[in-house]
């Protein structure tokens, strides 16, 4: 029998042993407490080495065995100790910037944005002089419909630290279009308003924020429609409205009133505030003008300024 058997009956032994004491003493408990015989039979208990014909290993012959053991921190293959999950690097995240646009009806451009690593972040969009500020989603992701001012569109998108990316996409159809663009900087109350055909503020031929349309309307040559474009809510915002009309597919002749309306507000009475125009005609040439207003004080809260003469209106005559 080899060496850890001995071992292991040797502590067989002993809890044999153990366990027979504890069971003798719990006797001598129960008979104290409960009465009974008096005579506790006896119990031989042999030796082992006498039952078994083996011999333990006493104290003065037991020997320790060491053997030299080599330490190292090395692992074993494919396990990575703590240390080293700590010093992996995270995978590189995308930051690139990207933009496409899509030609829609009534010369119209659809403009998807991708910025991974700027959400929530301010971009202005420049087009053909015209410019107004945005914000990204949490994903960096903008979605925005433009009005194309120029045949071949170019677009640029600037972030407030200098990244951005450009999109350029040729329009088709533009020259059935006449646009006109009114913008500004902040909270300044401007509006751009339409009156189509001698058409009475409030009634159904009156285009402006409030009763802005959509493009299905100018694309069956039925009347104008109003973008509006710009987060208002973004630090000092660029902002713009834009009025379209189908001047090469209207059913009928007349003319279209334009005119620049402002609210007086708290945010702007009593100060001089300024706008511009862009006015783009048989899909030629844009034509610009600024504009400097001098608004009421604020005892004036609540009417409004109308600027009847700043733009020049539209002539639709068909062909």
């Amino acid at each position: 029998m080899s060496y850890l058997n001995q071992i292991a009956l040797a502590g067989g032994t002993l809890a044999c042993a153990v366990g027979i004491g504890f069971v003798m003493q719990s006797s001598e408990t129960a008979q104290q407490r409960y009465g009974g015989s008096s005579e506790i039979p006896e119990i031989e208990v042999k030796p082992i080495q006498a039952e078994l014909g083996v011999k333990l290993p006493t104290l003065d012959d037991s020997r320790l065995d060491i053997q030299s053991i080599a330490l190292s921190s090395a692992l074993p293959e494919g396990i990575v100790g703590l240390g080293q999950a700590l010093s992996l690097e995270a995978p590189p995240v995308d930051c690139e910037i990207t933009a496409s646009a899509q030609v829609l009806a009534a010369a119209m451009v659809d403009i998807s944005l991708r910025a991974p690593c700027l959400g929530n972040e301010r971009v202005t969009i420049h087009h053909s002089g015209m410019m107004f500020t945005e914000t990204t989603a949490v994903d960096g992701s903008l979605n925005v419909t433009v009005p194309a001012l120029n045949p071949r569109a170019f677009f640029m998108l600037a972030f407030s630290e200098g990244d951005g990316t450009s999109v350029q996409v040729d329009v088709d159809g533009l020259e059935f279009y006449d646009r006109v663009v009114v913008q500004w900087k902040g909270d300044l109350g401007f509006e751009l308003h339409a009156r189509e055909y001698g058409a009475e503020y409030g009634s159904t031929g009156h285009v402006w924020q409030d009763a802005a349309r959509d493009l299905s309307v100018a694309a069956k040559g039925e009347g104008g429609f109003l973008t509006v474009l710009g987060d208002r809510s973004a630090p000092e915002p660029l902002l713009a409205q834009i009025y379209t009309f189908p001047t090469g597919t209207a059913r009928e002749n007349g003319v279209v009133s334009l005119s620049v309306e402002s609210a007086v507000t708290k945010i702007n009475c009593g100060r001089d505030i300024q706008a511009q125009s862009l006015e783009m005609r048989d899909a030629g040439q844009l034509k610009s003008q600024n504009l400097s207003l001098s608004v009421p004080g604020c005892d004036a809260v609540g009417d409004f300024l109308v600027l009847n003469n700043l733009l020049e209106d539209l002539k639709v005559a068909r062909n």
